[in-house]
């Protein structure tokens, strides 16, 4: 069995290198994915964030305003309350997840697609954290994976995903931006990597790579 971590920040394509590696055979994740569920109505995670954020973080129909949390928490400077809520549920759930995934196939591969692999750790160590889940959680993968490209091409991937019309643009550059300043620079990630995958040139180029990394995942 191995526990393969898959990050990079917003916009490098790391979604890209998760799609083939799941069609090359690996088992795949997604830590937005799984905290999407974890703050739906009903879950543990969604009544702390109404208690920690107050209720008009809900809108009208009982979910979460997530536009309305990202600006608090990004905006308000609020980020790191609002990832101490959900970051612990989510690897409790992606520890669980791989944990079934091995269960069924110890032979498995089992890949967690994160952008903050490495953030998470970061910050519960600047918060005087030296063990735990959160503190030790690039340490729980075999092996990771980064997925780099240029900051400005990030945040063009990432403003023309989210923006289609020329005067909201500008205001997802800025958020892009925003975002990517709370991220490790691709170096400091690449430091700490076992595999680094460029994504600044063709899809072409980028699936090569992903597929030299999966040949290499599968050696004895």
């Amino acid at each position: 069995m191995l526990r393969v971590g898959l990050t990079g920040g917003l916009g490098s394509g790391k979604s890209t290198v998760a799609a083939r590696l799941r069609e090359l055979g690996a088992k795949v994740i997604e830590a937005d994915e799984l905290g999407r569920a974890l703050m739906e109505p009903g879950q543990p995670v969604y009544a702390e964030i109404l208690r920690v954020f107050g209720p008009d973080v809900a809108g009208p129909d009982g979910r979460l305003n997530r536009s309305r949390l990202a600006e608090l928490a990004f905006r308000g400077g609020r980020l790191d309350e609002l990832n101490a809520i959900v970051h612990p549920a989510v690897i409790a759930a992606q520890r669980a997840w791989m944990d079934g995934v091995f269960d069924r196939d110890p032979h498995a591969v089992a890949v967690v697609e994160s952008a903050l692999v490495f953030e998470v750790e970061r910050d519960a160590r600047s918060r005087g954290e030296t063990e735990g889940v959160l503190a030790d959680w690039r340490r729980r993968f075999d092996r990771v994976i980064v997925v780099t490209a240029p900051d400005e091409l990030k945040i063009a991937r990432y403003a023309a995903k989210i923006s289609t019309a020329p005067e909201t643009r500008a205001a997802a550059e800025a958020d892009a931006r925003a975002r990517l300043a709370r991220q490790m620079p691709d170096a400091e990630k690449a430091a700490r990597a076992d595999f680094v995958i460029d994504n600044s040139s063709d899809l072409d180029h980028l699936m090569r790579q992903v597929d030299s990394v999966w040949r290499r995942l599968r050696e004895p």
